[in-house]
């Protein structure tokens, strides 16, 4: 499933599944898992330039860990779903967070914020049994500087309970990428920095802000 950026069908995205990214957005913790869906034209490979897009002026980076599915999954129970995953990736969900603010505030749904082209950026994919998904270290930074740095085993919901939840009512299929939620650190990128993420000693990706 090396290609799964190439023929993935949708990317689905958990919200605030690290307690201390909820605190620091002013959101509460979440009792059960919650998602939204970004299109596969979001999709954009190392090395790729993330586009600033004209419509917003505050573009946020949030490091995420992608689980790439494997195998058409659907209303799987919690004990299969690992059989399910091909592997991983360390994963970037582009967000634009004034349209964000500015949609809460009013009420909307907020794709807009999420769903631009080049909005998920990708590493390469990692086959699953080189990662314990339980226990992986990630790191992003942007010119240099460490902004988000974090471990998955303080995620509020694992990895299994997510896809669990995620497959009861939506099908998955081979290729999907089911981003688990950003940790603390969000913060902006601008035109002309590097942002880099990366799980150490296993796996790094570049991406350019133009």
């Amino acid at each position: 499933m090396k290609d799964f950026a190439k023929v993935g069908s949708k990317i689905i995205c958990i919200g605030r599944n690290y307690a201390k990214h909820a605190a620091e957005l002013g959101n509460q913790i979440p009792s059960e898992p919650f998602y939204f869906i970004k299109p596969n034209t979001c999709f954009l490979e190392d090395g790729g330039d993330i586009i600033f897009h004209d419509i917003s002026k505050n573009l946020h980076h949030e490091l995420e860990l992608g689980v790439v599915i494997g195998k058409k999954m659907s209303k799987v129970p919690k004990s299969e779903v690992m059989n399910y995953v091909a592997g991983y990736s360390v994963t970037i969900d582009v967000t634009c967070r004034d349209l964000q603010e500015k949609c809460k505030e009013e009420r909307k749904p907020w794709s807009i914020s999420k769903c631009l082209d080049t909005h998920c950026a990708v590493g390469e994919f990692i086959p699953a049994e080189k990662l314990q998904h339980d226990n992986v270290e990630m790191l992003l930074t942007v010119n240099g500087e460490k902004r988000q740095h974090v471990n998955t085993k303080e995620m509020l919901f694992d990895v299994p309970t997510l896809l669990e939840y995620v497959n009861r009512y939506i099908t998955l299929l081979p290729g999907d990428l089911v981003q688990t939620g950003t940790p603390e650190g969000v913060g902006p990128m601008n035109k002309g920095d590097v942002v880099k993420v990366s799980i150490p000693g296993v796996s790094e990706a570049s991406f350019n802000i133009v």
